[in-house]
């Protein structure tokens, strides 16, 4: 880089960078800086300070123009992110547009962002499950995927540490397959989801129905006040950003954190092109930023780089960085940088009515439902598809006018509103299986506007998903009819890939240098203090909402990391 002298040098220098702001690379920031390592985050974005910048949180429904709807021009402007079931007037100033920065679809895949500080973790749904040695065992097993090179009992104290100061609510359940964690207290299921509960618990011995748990402060510990959060007022408006911190957000808790102790720098607007990589030195050395706005391109140095910029975005960055050493892109030996790319399979829903409990009703709101754990192909194979899936599982009684009649008792009964039957629906989450055909590459022509290849995606369905969503609806179709539920729908939305918001792999751990990337401390076999913890480090998808995963796996990497550069192994 031309005109660099000594200062500028000195202050471009650091202990960590942190490549993305979002669930993982907020906790990245966390550790390094709480470790005493000054830390750079850097953050494609723009900021978004907690409760400053969440402009529609407190908002009325008549307050918005539309009444809470996208008009007609946005979302034919905006095919891709319209899909998503968040973007609504309330929190479309989260979501990146579809024109602001495209990419290639080989095949059909809907690609939801949110570019700002904080990332997804303003938007994500809350979900949080543990995975178990089922899962991680998984791919040895069944022989689906490369073998996991960690089992339950290395991550599980760092799932502990990092639920104690998230904040999860649930209960105690004693899964095996859904490991308990270190819980506040649940929210309450209603009467029907308790009794299809108590109904799958008597008639179904390989089954649950569980309460599920979610990222929400239902009753504040000190270490939660500490973060400055209150408790979750079950206002069900997460997108907008929530003024209590109730909810776990990057930008509510672990960034504020790290940024209290004095260690850490925030640099939006720096849209990452690669990860310099010194071929006299046998290591990488730092990151080139391209300055958002300005288009500047500026160096940063330090001696571990953690790459958390969301799965597809990491793929992007380590396979646009290339030198002598890596022609192919850092760390890149075995050819297979962004090939077994996988997902959730959301597609499938139901819907059904169940007509007891006519003396009650849902008062008021809460985020989140029931859940149904995976049973399917656990401790045998039982099915003509790999793998399995998971379910959540909700029910409301909606409230309905009687317009008949005219004045007086027309406004008695308008006063008055009826009761629906009870509505119950289920959706799936079904594990993909990664596969070489599967995968993310840079366009060789096309170019975004800050001189990076456009990233390419070719992820599809495959026979294996197919027959899962015909056994979620037959299973589900059964369990509902015998706990006495009728108006019984499904419905396969063949929506493409990437609606689940689930992207994981590219970048996948294991053991054997030739069949992955990364090692068992998420570390690059080939380029040892580059670390990947978000979604792309995954080898497997399992059927659990991963970012519990992301933010455990991210705090036992950098306190290896930073033990690693003590003892002067990564320098």
């Amino acid at each position: 880089m031309a005109n660099i002298n000594g200062d500028s040098l000195k202050d471009r220098t650091f202990d960590a960078i942190v490549i993305g702001s979002g669930i993982s690379g907020g906790w990245a920031a966390k550790e390094f800086t709480e470790k005493g390592l000054k830390t750079l985050v850097l953050e494609r974005g723009r900021d978004v300070k907690h409760i400053k910048d969440y402009p529609t949180t407190n908002m009325y429904p008549w307050e918005f123009e539309h009444r809470g709807q996208m008009p007609l021009e946005v979302t034919k402007a905006n095919p891709v992110v319209s899909r998503c079931y968040a973007f609504n007037e309330d929190a479309a100033h989260f979501f990146v547009k579809d024109n602001e920065h495209p990419y290639v679809q080989e095949k059909p895949f809907d690609w939801i962002r949110g570019y700002q500080v904080g990332g997804k973790s303003l938007l994500w749904a809350r979900q949080t499950q543990r995975w178990s040695d089922f899962d991680f065992e998984g791919p040895a097993r069944d022989g689906f995927a490369v073998d996991w090179p960690i089992r339950y009992k290395d991550i599980a104290p760092w799932y502990s540490y990092v639920e104690k100061f998230v904040g999860i609510s649930g209960n105690k359940d004693g899964l095996p397959h859904l490991p308990d964690g270190e819980f506040l207290p649940p929210m309450e299921l209603t009467c029907v989801e308790n009794y299809f509960k108590d109904f799958v618990a008597k008639n179904y011995k390989d089954r649950q129905v569980i309460y599920a748990r979610c990222a929400h402060l239902s009753q504040p510990e000190p270490i939660h006040l500490q973060q400055g959060r209150g408790q979750c007022m079950k206002r069900d408006l997460c997108q907008r950003g929530c003024p209590f911190g109730g909810y776990f957000s990057s930008n509510s808790s672990t960034i504020p954190w790290a940024m209290k102790t004095g260690n850490l720098t925030l640099r939006p607007f720096s849209v990452v092109h690669s990860i310099i990589y010194d071929d006299k030195k046998g290591k990488a050395t730092g990151v080139k930023v391209i300055d958002t706005n300005s288009k500047e391109e500026i160096e940063f140095y330090a001696p571990v780089i953690f790459v958390n910029a969301a799965a597809l975005n990491t793929n992007l960055i380590l396979l646009n960085s290339i030198s002598h050493r890596f022609p192919n892109g850092i760390g890149n030996d075995n050819g297979l940088l962004g090939k077994y790319f996988a997902f959730h399979n959301y597609r499938a829903s139901m819907s059904a009515e169940y007509d007891g409990f006519k003396d009650s009703t849902s008062d008021g709101r809460r985020p989140t439902s029931a859940y149904i754990p995976r049973f399917r192909n656990l401790h045998k194979q039982e099915t003509d598809f790999l793998r399995g899936y998971a379910a959540g599982m909700y029910s409301t009684r909606a409230e309905y006018p009687n317009t008949q009649g005219t004045g007086k008792t027309l406004k008695d009964q308008l006063l008055h509103q009826q009761l629906s039957p009870w509505f119950a629906g289920s959706h799936m989450m079904g594990e993909t299986i990664p596969k070489e055909s599967n995968y993310v590459a840079l366009d060789k022509s096309k170019k975004d506007e800050w001189g990076i290849p456009q990233l390419k995606l070719s992820v599809d369905y495959d026979d294996n998903d197919e027959k899962m969503i015909k056994d979620f609806f037959e299973q589900m179709t059964e369990m509902y009819t015998k706990a006495g539920f009728t108006n019984i729908k499904t419905r396969d939305s063949k929506q493409a890939p990437g609606l689940d918001i689930h992207e994981m792999g590219g970048v996948r751990m294991g053991n054997d240098p030739k069949t992955s990337l990364l090692n068992k401390w998420n570390q690059l076999h080939a380029s040892k203090n580059v670390f990947v913890t978000d979604g792309a480090c995954m080898t497997s998808t399992s059927t659990q909402n991963p970012s519990l995963t992301y933010m455990a796996l991210t705090a036992r990497a950098v306190d290896f990391a930073v033990r690693e550069m003590k003892k002067g192994e990564i320098a």
